[in-house]
């Protein structure tokens, strides 16, 4: 049964936000049918185009995720019978489509059966730079806009837009198929990938952008695909890191907002509501990134491994006071050596507060403030009004807390941040 027409600008923003949400399953799918990734991308869009043109007039269907997916199904079937290069041929293809499922592929004990995952492993093809390859598939796989990809790597919106670009294109013209990797294939390509989930699921657990502090879809795709990954390719420590660092970030979930959506600090939140079974599952996967580290590496923990373990020791934490904040300064000195970045440092010098108090975690914030990749990071303000706060500084932090709220692209941030504001006021 079809829902009712409502008006135009309420279905328009249903028909939004559906496709944001089942966009990557739609290319995904639609991508192995027609084999490119930059024509499955159009045939969603003109999937989307039909759904702001009939359901204003028809009614939003009971399921809007299957008919999006099914009205870029037939798209794609038609495409390949307009073709005009083995016309018959894939005419046949066309008409078999539309009434079956589209044959298994050959399969391998290590078989990677997840359209999404293919997906990730597609984009990650060696003949693309690393950024173009992370770009790309947080485009498509993560439904990031532009902006927000520009946001999550601190470049300008039009080096992304370039890469996204560049990386369609590239994958096209060297024929790049949408098959499973398999042995040193797939090793080639795993950094890639993980830092891809990575950042889908940072996405979905601090928007960048829009009304809402959280995506929860994303986060449930990034940990469902970390899964995946774990169970076919158990030799590798940091694809159980990371498993392990998404299970504890996601355990935190229903106590980051409050009542009404608004953000809740983790000094604030109340840890009865952190998931204990996400919780055990993240120090299983974590164990296991230690077992399997001893006998794959010399080189000691890897940069999701310190993460995870920094994860684990506020989940091992009854409340914010009683959290092991030596040992997290400790380890974020660990991960600025293996994978030195300004944003290491900003949560560092968060660690160093706590430890060793606001005077020498301000000398780190103070060294990060000439950095260029953090020159409109809303975060490095934030933390600086709260140091300067607990140093008295009331003045200068509620400076730092405006700043940052003019920053930040989210709406619950912003908020959060004018009332911190507000409170530093005389």
């Amino acid at each position: 049964m079809t829902q009712q027409p409502t008006s135009d600008s309420a279905t328009e923003r249903s028909v939004e936000t559906v496709f944001r949400l089942e966009s990557p399953r739609i290319i995904a799918a639609v991508t192995r049918t027609v084999r490119d990734i930059g024509i499955a991308e159009e045939l969603a869009q003109d999937a989307l185009v039909a759904a702001l043109e009939q359901w204003p007039r028809d009614g939003v269907p009971d399921n809007p995720g299957a008919w999006l997916m099914a009205t870029a199904r037939h798209r794609a079937v038609d495409l390949i019978r307009r073709r005009e290069t083995y016309a018959r041929k894939l005419a046949e293809i066309g008409r078999t489509l539309e009434t079956t499922t589209p044959p298994a592929e050959p399969s391998a004990p290590d078989d990677i059966d997840d359209d999404l995952l293919r997906l990730v492993f597609t984009a990650c093809h060696p003949v693309l730079s690393a950024e173009s390859r992370i770009a790309l598939t947080l485009r498509l796989l993560g439904g990031l806009t532009t902006p927000e990809i520009a946001r999550a790597f601190l470049v300008p919106e039009a080096t992304v837009a370039q890469r996204v670009v560049r990386a369609k294109r590239t994958l096209a013209t060297k024929n790049v198929a949408f098959e499973v990797p398999y042995g040193p294939q797939r090793e080639a390509r795993l950094g890639s990938v993980l830092e891809v989930i990575y950042l889908i699921f940072n996405e979905g657990y601090a928007a960048t952008a829009g009304d809402d502090l959280l995506r929860p879809a994303l986060c449930e795709d990034a940990l469902r695909l970390a899964r995946v990954l774990s169970g076919l390719m158990p030799k590798e420590p940091e694809v159980h890191a990371l498993t392990a660092l998404l299970e504890l970030q996601a355990s935190r979930s229903a106590a980051r907002t409050g009542p009404t959506g608004e953000p809740v600090l983790l000094k604030d939140q109340n840890r009865s509501r952190w998931n204990r079974m996400l919780i055990a599952r993240g120090f299983t996967a974590l164990a296991r990134a230690e077992a399997a580290g001893a006998t794959t590496t010399t080189s000691g923990p890897g940069p999701y491994a310190l993460q995870a373990a920094i994860a684990a020791c506020h989940a091992h934490a009854h409340s914010y006071d009683d959290t092991d904040w030596p040992r997290i300064a400790t380890l974020y000195a660990a991960l600025a050596t293996r994978s030195p970045s300004p944003v290491v440092e900003l949560n560092r010098a968060v660690a160093v507060s706590m430890a060793e108090g606001p005077i020498p975690a301000l000398r780190i914030i103070d060294t990060l403030t000439s950095e260029p990749a953090l020159r409109d990071y809303h975060l490095l303000p934030s933390v600086r009004g709260d140091l300067l706060l607990r140093l008295g500084r009331r003045q200068e932090a509620r400076t730092e807390f405006l700043r940052a709220a003019d920053l930040t692209q989210n709406e619950r941030e912003r908020d959060l941040l004018r009332a911190r504001a507000q409170e530093c006021a005389p």
